[in-house]
């Protein structure tokens, strides 16, 4: 996982929003998205706009949306002071992305992967500095996670031709939540040490 355990980023309030809008911008989206073959119920609003929806409106069937629906969404709510749906909702992105891209290896480089990049970097930043600052509401939030996703349907990843990789992701994102349980202490100190809240 691409995530820092300690939250010490530079530009750690800036709104996600403004960072997707940069990232949407400089990402080609035509043909960007993997087209789910063999998904059924897929929805294929691009994410540029997915990025103009209401939030609401967003989150209505999700699981049937490109992964990018989820870190769009946790940016509208980050910003919205929303703080800990947004990453639930991130975390969810980031499971779902992560299964999109180890199901569909040939990938382009320059296309989904890139997007999966980008939106880490410029969603994921913030939100995880926030995340950070609790612990024990973050470990909370990975189970909530991985509870939601084994329930709900996948309109990009036929879970029954998948399996192994959701399998292997499910398994890597509670390694993490693992990891933070473990480490709680080091973190808040050296969150602490950095002059970051802990909550």
């Amino acid at each position: 996982m691409h995530i820092s355990p300690i939250g010490n980023h530079l530009g750690l309030w800036r709104s996600p929003i403004k960072n997707l809008h940069r990232t949407l911008l400089a990402v080609p989206l035509l043909g960007l998205m993997a087209m789910p073959a063999f998904a059924q119920s897929a929805d294929m609003k691009s994410p540029e706009e997915m990025k103009d929806m209401e939030p609401d409106a967003l989150r209505d069937g999700i699981e049937n949306r490109h992964p990018s629906a989820y870190y769009i969404l946790a940016a509208k709510q980050f910003n919205a002071g929303e703080r800990d749906d947004a990453v639930f909702w991130f975390y969810t992105g980031q499971l779902r992305y992560r299964t999109l891209l180890g199901c569909n290896p040939d990938l382009a480089p320059d296309q989904d992967p890139a997007l999966f990049a980008s939106l880490n970097e410029t969603v994921g930043r913030p939100l995880n500095g926030y995340a950070f600052g609790d612990v024990d509401e973050l470990s909370s939030t990975i189970e909530d996670v991985l509870e939601w996703d084994a329930a709900h349907a996948n309109g990009y990843v036929a879970k029954a031709e998948c399996e192994q990789v959701i399998t292997a992701e499910r398994a890597g994102l509670d390694e993490l939540r693992e990891m933070i349980v473990a480490k709680a202490d080091e973190i808040r100190k050296q969150r602490e040490e950095n002059g970051l809240e802990n909550r």
